[in-house]
């Protein structure tokens, strides 16, 4: 028992695969964007933070909180302006609203901590970031996802 490479690669596919079903994206990346985006709405779905559960856990294994980050991009310049952050965040809440009526991924994880038993809870926040030199409005989805038995504790 150990959470591996692949373990992270199919909790990220997870949930690019939500992203993808609701179709309000025009590109899905499972990395943070090196360069800018293009036009539309996109999303980059990454892995922000792993860390153990003590309080989840037991004497033979070590639950952990896998912090997993979908961050929806869409341009500042599109038109019109009053739709730039209705569509973002329209986007974002679909998202959240499909992991949390699918909370376990499938029985991939114990659960998305949806009201913050263990971290900050599922939430989406908006913001503006600049990659190549473009300003883009983003909405930032966290999915903290707890994990049973990631690492087996020996003494």
């Amino acid at each position: 028992m150990s959470w591996t490479r692949q373990d992270c690669d199919d909790l990220v596919d997870a949930i690019a695969s939500h992203v993808l079903s609701l179709g309000v994206c025009d590109r899905v990346n499972k990395h943070e964007p090196k360069s800018a985006p293009g036009t539309g709405v996109s999303a980059g779905i990454w892995l922000q933070g792993i860390r153990p559960l003590p309080e989840a856990s037991s004497l033979i294994a070590t639950s952990g909180l896998v912090t997993v980050w979908c961050q929806l991009y869409g341009g500042m310049l599109k038109s019109p302006m009053d739709q730039i952050d209705p569509e973002l965040a329209g986007a974002a809440s679909l998202v959240v609203a499909s992991i949390s009526s699918d909370f376990s991924l499938d029985g991939m994880i114990r659960d998305v901590d949806l009201l913050g038993e263990f971290s900050d809870g599922l939430k989406a926040d908006g913001g503006y970031l600049t990659i190549d030199n473009t300003m883009f409005r983003i909405f930032t989805i966290t999915i903290p996802c707890v994990v049973n038995d990631m690492w087996e504790q020996a003494p």
